[in-house]
């Protein structure tokens, strides 16, 4: 157990210190329409979305982070707080330590005792069975399961599985469970090809978790004792890539983003490429680690007035609006979407 814990505050510490101001998940690329005479106040404006097909005040949430030691665990109760103070959804990290040992449920538990009313997310593994995703999910009484793909973190991970057969298991998931799910990567993006195989299994809510934000792949290489791994760091789509892409899908499917987020801007400037919410996680705990919990909930707090200023800017109203915005995408953007589209229709995925 304590060296599946030392592994946990491992990427806690390394998540920080690879933490960069600037993102790179490409959203600076893309450049919004604005209105001069947007013609609304803004007492008008409704940032109300959904998350895994229901309700949330706002269009963001805490994403998955960390838990299962005592120092994440500590994280985990001070996020939960914020998210209770500010009225926002919070993902819990990967419950899989405690399944191993049930006698750290409790400390997972704790999250739900600290937001009692809130919307919390369970986190497991795709490997993990039908039967342990229940009792994740009973664990802190989640109204939603995050389940994710990170084929590329436990083929760099030194102690990382080699065995990816899943789809079976997804589909048993999301057949049987009373709970949502929602599918998500770990930072490296989910290509076009693999939101079809979702869909097609029942999937319905996909979080594309772009490259640009934590790299889980260089957490695990600098773990490693020779630290070979390193050309592998740049692989996978961008958040402004996976929502290009992600486009280009003809599926009922409900798209959460998150890689890199850093600011209002960038919440909207992805709900304007198409998803129904955005997830973070670097920033949070950035501010969280560096300045505290009241200057997080401060900056929640400025962060939704900042996004309704940024929809009145733009002349829009909800997010629906956002979704029928026109944008101008840079060069290599439009280079990349004309490629992948291509692509799509040469294998036959169009």
């Amino acid at each position: 157990m304590k060296i599946h814990q030392h592994r946990k505050n491992e990427h806690l510490s390394l998540a920080e210190k690879i933490f960069k101001t600037q993102s790179s998940n490409q959203l600076d690329e893309v450049q919004l329409i604005y209105s001069n005479l947007p013609e609304l106040n803004l007492s008008d404006i409704d940032i109300r979305s959904t998350l895994v097909g229901k309700d949330i005040p706002v269009p963001f949430f805490i994403n998955a982070i960390t838990g299962g030691s005592p120092q994440t665990d500590d994280i985990n109760y001070k996020l939960s707080t914020v998210a209770a103070k500010t009225n926002i959804p919070m993902a819990c990290g990967s419950q899989s330590i405690a399944l191993k040992y049930p006698s750290l449920s409790p400390n997972f538990s704790k999250i739900r005792q600290l937001n009692p009313n809130g919307f919390l997310l369970g986190n497991l593994g795709a490997g993990h069975s039908y039967s342990n995703f229940n009792v994740a999910q009973q664990m802190i009484d989640a109204n939603a399961m995050e389940l994710h793909l990170n084929v590329s973190q436990e083929l760099v991970m030194p102690e990382g599985d080699t065995e990816f057969v899943w789809k079976d298991n997804i589909r048993e998931i999301v057949n049987n469970s009373l709970f949502p799910l929602l599918v998500k990567g770990v930072g490296q993006g989910l290509t076009p090809m693999t939101i079809k195989e979702l869909a097609d299994i029942g999937v319905k809510y996909i979080d594309l978790s772009g490259k640009g934000g934590t790299n889980f792949i260089e957490i695990e290489n600098r773990r490693r004792k020779q630290k070979e791994l390193a050309f592998l760091q740049d692989i996978g789509m961008t958040t402004a890539q996976s929502l290009v892409a992600a486009k280009l899908v003809d599926k009922d499917i409900s798209f959460t983003a998150s890689g890199g987020i850093r600011n209002s801007l960038d919440i909207v400037k992805c709900l304007v490429l198409g998803a129904d919410n955005v997830g973070i996680s670097g920033l949070f705990l950035h501010i969280l680690l560096r300045q505290g919990t009241e200057s997080l909930i401060e900056y929640i707090t400025n962060l939704k007035v900042e996004i309704k200023k940024v929809m009145l800017m733009l002349g829009c109203k909800n997010i629906d609006d956002l979704h029928k915005l026109p944008v101008i995408l840079s060069s290599e953007l439009l280079v990349f979407k004309k490629q992948m589209t291509e692509l799509l229709k040469n294998k036959g995925w169009d």
